[in-house]
């Protein structure tokens, strides 16, 4: 799941190494925490929150395969 924020989210920004994740799992649940360049939350998040909201769409799939709640949130 990790290797999957991560293609996404540098093939998004123009600073592919400044990308980072950080995942806190249990047994229910997957937090995710992606940071990337000041300069590249624009292109994250979108228009009116668009990507960010694809982005949650897609990771809740992969979750659902292994009967996990995925949360994604984007910091700075």
């Amino acid at each position: 799941m990790e290797k999957l924020i991560l293609h996404l989210a540098k093939s998004l920004v123009d600073d592919p190494d400044a990308v980072s994740v950080k995942m806190n799992e249990t047994s229910d649940s997957v937090s995710v925490q992606l940071s990337v360049a000041p300069d590249d939350m624009g292109k994250i998040i979108g228009k009116h929150g668009r990507i960010a909201n694809a982005i949650r769409v897609v990771m809740k799939a992969a979750g659902s395969v292994q009967h996990k709640k995925v949360y994604v949130e984007i910091v700075e």
